[in-house]
């Protein structure tokens, strides 16, 4: 059967065009929300993807929405859902308001400035009849909260998408969910990134050919139905790396408010150094305990094609940052030539353990498989897993939010062992902080726990539970949550990460 004129390009077609359209060089730069925060940062955005063009027409900006917009869509959803009707009423005047504010104030243009002000005002619009629909029903859907909280970079992507035109610069606002097809997963979904792929090349080809730079919103795609999906808080670096796997980007730079990783956050530790670079395991453990400066999934995509992630200053741009890469033999990893075992310390507050006891557990093979069920069942994250080696208990690290539903669903499963006495009790201690201690050169190199123990109880510091993963590149502690900062400060000067 012959293929119809008409009948989309097979991946390899859409590939091989864009290949000999792009050369041998694409670059995706993900600009975060305090980059969007106002006129003065938007227009210092444009200036870096100016900058890149003249070195490389073939770019492709990412963008999260202007800072605090997503909170407050996503407060007004569910204030809409428990009967506000003034957050309703208030949302398209608080919407059009930074967004015309930072449009007058860039784009010169009368025509594209009330060209690009219409656009605002119908998702503004959209955004108000989404909310009337909520508070008439009195429920906000996990499906609803997905499209509602996706507005905002549909907002931010025409701003930058007007600001670059008005200076000469070809580009267009593209909404992701015709690009990143994900699973329905509403809240978290993973991309699918084979038709991922394929959706992307065939819609930003016709870009590329004609010099025109793809201005697309992160942070959310579409199902295969077509339905708003998100990637997480956080997910536009997830969205850039998802892009960069698509395109075959030779480099994924993530432009913040920061000029890369440090070795601990700065807040905590003024004498904290920043690092050239890491490795995508370590990036990843330092993303996942708490280090703000990316998504802890980001990684993830990069990894599969070995693309390069750069973290970089948008208020610093001369700055050359971090690099995020394979670790290459030979090379001392962003370590000065030094060969001390741990690179940098992450930390994250507002976690509680939940411990089960119980005498009766040792040798029933199947209590630890019972407690994992329920907890998945609330769909929390865990953290840490610490057990004695008698299986006298087990506990678990989880953010404080879950625990009330964790305890419910425990105290469930396990009713006939607490009546019978199999488990003695289930008990939840709060206000806690993890503090992981990570390094590639950690694998193998003995002492490095007991420096953690000496310097934390030199310090006068409990350790509640402690685990190291199989992996042997993090070393992570949970204690009290008031000695976070106390802990972090100790361990760096004991492993000497200033220097």
């Amino acid at each position: 059967m012959s293929q119809s004129r008409d009948a989309p390009a097979s991946p390899e077609r859409v590939a091989c065009g864009l290949n000999s359209i792009m050369g041998t060089t694409m670059r995706v730069l993900k600009f975060g929300g305090t980059s969007v925060g106002s006129a003065a940062a938007i227009s210092n955005t444009a200036d870096i993807l100016a900058a890149q063009r003249t070195q490389d027409e073939r770019i492709v900006g990412v963008f999260s929405a202007m800072s605090g917009i997503t909170n407050l869509l996503l407060s007004r959803a569910d204030a809409a859902a428990h009967g506000d009707s003034e957050g309703v009423d208030a949302v398209r005047a608080d919407l059009l308001a930074p967004h015309f504010a930072a449009l007058f104030e860039l784009v010169e243009d009368a025509e594209r400035r009330r060209q690009t002000e219409a656009l605002i005002a119908h998702h503004a619009d959209e955004v108000s009849r989404l909310l009337y629909s909520i508070y008439v029903l009195r429920e906000c859907t996990a499906r609803a909260r997905d499209r509602i909280a996706s507005f905002g970079e549909r907002m931010s992507t025409l701003l930058v998408a007007a600001t670059l035109e008005d200076r000469g610069i070809p580009a267009q606002a593209v909404p992701a969910d015709t690009l990143i097809v994900t699973d329905s997963v509403f809240g978290n979904a993973s991309p699918l990134l084979d038709r991922t792929t394929f959706r992307a090349r065939s819609t930003l080809e016709p870009l590329f050919q004609t010099g025109v730079m793809p201005i697309v919103t992160g942070f959310f795609g579409a199902d295969e139905q077509g339905l708003t999906t998100t990637l997480g808080r956080g997910g536009s670096d997830y969205s850039a790396a998802i892009l960069g796997y698509a395109l075959d980007a030779d480099e994924v730079q993530i432009w913040t408010d920061v000029d890369g990783v440090l070795t601990a956050d700065p807040r905590i530790v003024p004498e904290a150094r920043m690092l050239d670079r890491v490795s995508y395991a370590e990036a990843t453990e330092l993303a996942y305990f708490g280090a703000k400066v990316i998504h802890p999934k980001t990684m993830h995509p990069a990894v599969e094609k070995g693309i390069p992630i750069r973290i970089q200053n948008t208020f610093n741009p001369d700055h050359v940052g971090t690099l995020i890469g394979a670790d290459a033999p030979g090379q001392e990893n962003g370590d000065n030539g030094t060969r001390r075992p741990a690179k940098a310390l992450a930390s994250v507050t507002g976690f509680a353990a939940v411990t089960v006891f119980g005498r009766g557990q040792i040798g029933v093979t199947d209590t630890t498989s019972r407690i994992f069920r329920a907890i998945g069942r609330t769909n929390a994250n865990v953290y840490m897993i610490s057990q004695a080696s008698s299986q006298h208990s087990l506990t678990f690290l989880l953010e404080e939010g879950h625990v009330a539903a964790i305890e419910r669903e425990l105290r469930a499963e396990f009713a006939p062992d607490l009546e019978m006495g199999r488990v003695e009790s289930i008990v939840v201690d709060r206000d806690l902080a993890i503090v992981a201690v990570i390094g590639e050169r950690m694998r193998g190199t003995p002492g490095v726990a007991g420096r953690v123990f000496s310097t934390l109880g030199a310090a006068g510091i409990n350790i509640i539970a402690i685990a190291q993963g199989s992996s042997e590149l993090n070393i992570s502690c949970a204690i009290a949550g008031n000695e976070a900062t106390r802990a972090v400060r100790a361990l760096h000067e004991a492993f000497d990460l200033a220097r």
